[in-house]
């Protein structure tokens, strides 16, 4: 399975849209993300493109979906 390298901001913001997130507010080089459903929200660094790895598997993790999940919404 493919690793998670390399995902721009741009297209991790794409995948937050089509899972129903919403950016509620930027504060500094911080957009905050959230739904309804979530816990906690996701927060994405504005400076750090692309994503670093650790930080995709944690949004997903956060999400409820799994990298398989997240690989199959790349290829769609």
């Amino acid at each position: 399975m493919a690793g998670l390298k390399n995902i721009s901001l741009k297209t991790f913001r794409s995948f937050l849209k089509d899972q129903g997130l919403k950016k509620i507010r930027t504060n500094g080089g911080h957009e905050v993300w959230s739904r309804i459903d979530l816990i906690r929200p996701i927060i994405l660094q504005t400076h750090k493109d692309p994503i670093p790895e650790f930080i995709v598997q944690n949004n997903l993790a956060n999400i409820g979906l799994s990298k398989k999940d997240f690989i199959e919404w790349l290829k769609s």
